[in-house]
């Protein structure tokens, strides 16, 4: 809300839709509603107005279907690395047999096995965003929802967790939603990219790229990727030179 009261709409008339076991990653200026996007996606908040379907079914609110890795890792400080990945297992009442086979093998898949026992104090940041990655695997999501999850590492832990999430994800294949300010990082990882206008955001445009997989940080060197670059980063440009006149404008 705005200080006079008045509720603020972060998007409006958003409409799109994701094929099953699509990479979609989402661009856009900043406050242009990518999180409020993401959130209304995951049921953790409701929508004005309008719907989102999963699968043909309204989404109402949490749901065992989809799986969100935000920004900061959020692990559970007083779990190993096991134990905060079988948590929300735990909570879907499976077997502690099941549980503990299933994290192990998440485990190994994101590259952390021999840290089962270590706690998140003891892992650097790209390792907690492993286990934070794993965790939400682990249930088998049908819809994967990552909320800029590389936007706290260091560039050269960044280009590595990149190329991980690809590998990680040709392997589990979930529907994935992921938001990001790098635009080479949504050129590198996805299979379409939606562009955001400013707040109220909706979809400005929808950009393929059908870069070849899996995909090698080289690949960032082609005339492909540099096109789709242009394109997406005149796009955001254009963007955000209008909201810069809208700010000038409410100053004058």
């Amino acid at each position: 809300m705005r200080h006079t009261g008045e509720r603020m709409k972060a998007i409006q008339d958003m409409s799109f839709s994701a094929d099953a076991g699509k990479f979609v990653c989402i661009v856009g200026t900043s406050g242009c509603g990518k999180t409020t996007l993401l959130n209304v996606i995951a049921g953790l908040q409701r929508p004005s107005s309008g719907m989102v379907l999963l699968g043909g079914n309204p989404v109402v609110g949490p749901g065992k279907e989809r799986a969100m890795v935000f920004q900061n890792a959020a692990l559970l400080p007083w779990r190993n690395v096991l134990r905060n990945v079988t948590y929300g297992l735990e909570l879907q009442g499976y077997s502690p047999k099941q549980v503990r086979q299933s994290a192990r093998e998440m485990i190994d898949l994101v590259g952390l096995n021999g840290f089962e026992e270590s706690y998140p104090r003891e892992l650097s940041g790209g390792m907690q965003q492993r286990v934070n990655l794993a965790r939400a695997l682990v249930t088998r999501p049908e819809l994967l929802l990552m909320d800029e999850p590389f936007a706290n590492l260091d560039a050269q832990m960044r280009e590595f967790m990149q190329t991980e999430i690809e590998r990680i994800w040709g392997q589990t294949g979930p529907t994935t939603l992921f938001v990001t300010h790098a635009i080479d990082e949504a050129i590198f990882l996805a299979d379409e990219i939606i562009v955001m206008t400013n707040r109220p955001g909706h979809v400005k445009s929808v950009v393929p790229v059908n870069l070849i997989r899996p995909r090698l940080h080289s690949i960032k060197e082609s005339a492909e990727f540099h096109t789709i670059e242009a394109d997406l980063r005149d796009q955001i440009q254009t963007e955000f030179d209008e909201l810069l006149g809208q700010s000038s404008r409410m100053r004058q």
